[in-house]
């Protein structure tokens, strides 16, 4: 493994710590609402619905943290597909699973439990846009590509018919 640094890498850590945070806002707003709106059904329904979101939306931003743990390395594109792939996969069986496990549980309030997951994954979104509005990227200017120091006439095959 290489010690260069992958630029997404800041973004991804920003973004999975704010996540976080406003998970744990979520949290706690939506077990106050879906109480107040269902009982303790809907305190536990809000709980589980915003953990689900939060699990799901951080398993990406963690697998490709790991990835880029690879960069610069010969390995590093099959290694990188390789866990961002299983992390998809890792989340798939995941919902699959917590479907079967939630469907039918008297404790689950299907509609908290559903505005809960959409409200974490807009706020996700939201925090994703802000974070890429403000992180500073590393980007390229005023590069000298090979042949632009030379005038276009002095290049050969630069004639009239480009041959």
């Amino acid at each position: 493994m290489s010690g260069a640094t992958v630029s997404s890498t800041p973004v991804l850590r920003a973004t999975l710590t704010w996540s976080a945070v406003v998970t744990a806002a979520l949290a706690v707003v939506g077990s106050v609402i879906g109480y107040l709106v269902a009982g303790q059904d809907g305190l536990w329904s809000a709980l589980a619905g915003v953990l689900l979101a939060a699990v799901f939306l951080a398993i990406t931003g963690a697998s490709i943290l790991v990835a880029n743990r690879w960069f610069g390395s010969d390995l590093y594109v099959p290694v990188f597909f390789a866990i961002v792939l299983g992390g998809w996969i890792l989340k798939f069986v995941v919902f699959i699973v917590v479907l079967l496990l939630v469907r039918g549980q008297p404790w689950v309030n299907p509609t908290v439990f559903f505005v809960a997951i959409v409200v974490s994954i807009l706020a996700s979104l939201i925090i994703d846009i802000i974070v890429m509005m403000r992180m500073r990227m590393p980007h390229a200017s005023d590069v000298t590509l090979p042949g632009d120091e030379s005038s276009s006439s002095d290049r050969p095959g630069s004639g009239p018919s480009g041959f």
